[in-house]
């Protein structure tokens, strides 16, 4: 997935636009190389918010793209141009994976791309998307879908999850938290997380759970258990329970088991020690339980992921 390639018209919301721009346009060979070949590409000049834009190339190049964006679509009460919906379903059709952010997912709905699949996209117009597009599946609580050669994502942030996770299918998970620590940004969410919390959360330095994530991050190679974590957050195991539900989108142990396969994932990539090792050091025990759970979870057997990942996953100087 070299090639990527925006998509952009009259009306686009400027910031999921220049988000794309960021992950995928700026220079970043010192964190993987080769980088993606990116291009804006649009019907002439286009206006975006305040901005002007000149594209790089008209809309028929969407379709020489290893990988189209489709940003926000700032009017859904109109339908999206027919001339960005026939590129973005002629780039498919040639085998581009597609992905759209927050109301971008009404262009994907307007191309049928979505017929017949889970997608999500910003909660306040859900129910929007799923009135006009009675085919789509819409989920309104997640931050992003992943169909394969179709996502989908909710809004603002959501979108930068959307964009690392893409780089972190491209490049592997140690390139996708290298990048992710240079935008100053959480290194992975997964797309299942609730896109909201419904209930109010303490600011970050009172959060019940603000010391406990790093405090249990530092252990991953130990049998933490929920009645660990309870206790030293000092709470009961049912309020914990509670707490890791509103802010996660998720249960501790689950939580924890995301972490250790993360873990393991960066030490595939980044080291030559051998799946029994990365066993003991993320706390899966054995290597029969590491496989298993990667299988799951990533797709494919760990050996199979290094296999992949393990060059693009160290600093050029060290390949």
């Amino acid at each position: 997935m070299t090639t990527v390639a925006l998509a952009v018209t009259d009306g686009m919301l400027h910031f999921e636009l220049a988000l794309a721009c960021e992950v995928f346009g700026s220079d970043l060979t010192g964190v993987a190389d080769p980088w993606y070949h990116f291009s804006l590409c649009g019907p002439a000049a286009v206006r975006v918010g305040h901005f002007r834009l000149e594209p790089d190339h008209g809309l028929d190049r969407l379709e020489h793209a290893d990988t189209v964006i489709v940003p926000g679509w700032a009017d859904i009460d109109r339908d999206p141009p027919a001339e960005l919906v026939e590129a973005v379903r002629a780039a498919h059709e040639a085998g581009a994976r597609v992905a759209s952010l927050c109301t971008g997912a009404f262009v994907l709905a307007a191309a049928g791309l979505l017929d017949g699949r889970r997608a999500t996209t910003h909660w306040a117009h859900a129910e929007e998307l799923a009135a006009r597009h009675p085919r789509v599946t819409v989920d309104p609580d997640v931050l992003y879908v992943d169909d394969g050669s179709v996502l989908t994502s909710a809004g603002k942030a959501a979108a930068m999850d959307l964009c690392l996770h893409l780089v972190r299918l491209d490049h592997g998970s140690s390139v996708a938290n290298t990048l992710a620590r240079r935008l100053v940004v959480p290194p992975h969410r997964d797309g299942g997380q609730a896109q909201f919390v419904r209930t109010p959360i303490p600011a970050p330095g009172n959060h019940p759970l603000a010391e406990l994530f790093p405090w249990a991050l530092r252990r991953l190679d130990r049998p933490l258990t929920v009645e660990d974590l309870a206790r030293r957050a000092r709470m009961s195991s049912r309020h914990l329970g509670r707490h890791f539900r509103s802010v996660t989108g998720t249960t501790p142990l689950q939580w924890l088991l995301t972490q250790r396969i993360r873990r393991a994932q960066e030490l595939l990539e980044t080291t030559d020690d051998t799946v029994d090792t990365i066993a003991t050091a993320t706390g899966m025990g054995t290597a029969t339980t590491l496989r298993r759970h990667f299988n799951r979870t990533v797709g494919v057997p760990p050996d199979a992921y290094r296999r992949t990942f393990r060059s693009r996953g160290l600093p050029p100087a060290h390949r």
